[in-house]
């Protein structure tokens, strides 16, 4: 079926897009109402970089290099060796890209 863009236009489109608007608007207000008085979004807890994490400790579990994986000399990260681009410089595909 073709489509004649000469005839005017309908007012449905806008008053969908109202209805739509108004029911975004009221459920922005309901769920800044479920947050509550006592919750400042400015107070919450932040981790910072640079935080004093001196007596944190971390609890993971290092696997030393494995045969089939290799160091990239650019981004330095440990790779499987399918992620070699370049084995004489030793580029991982990332970096070579």
């Amino acid at each position: 079926m073709a489509t004649d863009y000469d005839t005017p236009r309908t007012n449905h489109d806008e008053e969908q897009t109202e209805q739509s608007l108004e029911a975004l608007k009221a459920r922005r207000n309901e769920s800044a109402a479920d947050l509550g008085d006592d919750a400042d979004p400015f107070e919450a807890e932040l981790d910072l970089p640079g935080a004093d994490l001196g007596d944190e400790e971390l609890a993971i579990r290092v696997i030393p290099k494995q045969d089939d994986e290799f160091t990239c000399t650019s981004c330095f990260l440990v790779h499987h060796r399918s992620q070699l681009a370049n084995e004489k410089r030793r580029i991982c595909r990332d970096c070579a890209a």
